[in-house]
């Protein structure tokens, strides 16, 4: 079975090869990435809500290259902020704005607002689509705060100021392979997992 990995991102793709099987019972899972393809250009993010981006990416790939593809919309929902960045989260800043950009914003938006109400959570919707439309989506969320400053080293995004509930210690802080036991993406990917052990195209 192959299926597309539909993403650019580098950071992303590198932590859905570490989450995604190699086998199912279908036989072995053979990913493609879009480096590995022509050159193609996903569409904009032009969704109100997270499931109808991961929608729009993964059926985009899924026709240019016949063959089903994955894709996923990931927000951050932070209460104190009602809600926001929620789809707006990769361009929280603005358009060309970079991660740095987006968490200097997130962290001055919350200037002055105490810890019990910096209550966030990550959530990411994963998207499989067959080159004939059928879309299956998948959910996976985690709680956490907003700190108040920068920590850890690793991970991308806002995983420097994302202190998750269960283990205190922000995103940033977790090794690699302890982020994605956890985190909103493993989450989601771990449900599209199970789903390949029976989807058949």
């Amino acid at each position: 079975m192959k299926i597309v990995l539909a993403t650019h991102n580098p950071h992303k793709l590198k932590e859905l090869l570490a989450i995604l099987p190699r086998k199912c019972t279908s036989g072995v899972i053979e990913y493609i990435t879009l480096a590995a393809l022509e050159k193609f250009k996903l569409p904009e993010e032009t969704g109100a809500t997270l499931e109808e981006n991961a929608a729009l990416k993964a059926l985009a790939a899924a026709k240019a290259f016949g063959l089903p593809a994955l894709a996923d919309d990931t927000g951050l929902e932070v209460d104190a902020l009602n809600g926001a960045p929620g789809v707006h989260t990769a361009r929280y800043a603005g358009e060309h704005a970079d991660s740095d950009d987006n968490n200097r914003k997130l962290l001055y938006e919350l200037e002055g607002t105490l810890l019990p109400q910096r209550t966030a959570s990550f959530r990411t919707v994963a998207c499989l689509a067959t080159p004939q439309g059928n879309t299956y989506l998948f959910e996976g969320s985690v709680s956490g705060h907003i700190g108040f400053g920068y920590s850890g080293e690793n991970g991308f995004g806002y995983d420097p100021v994302f202190i998750v509930q269960a283990c205190k210690k922000t995103m940033a802080e977790l090794s690699a392979a302890q982020k994605n036991k956890i985190s909103h993406r493993a989450r989601a990917f771990e449900k599209v997992a199970d789903f390949l052990e029976t989807f058949v195209e």
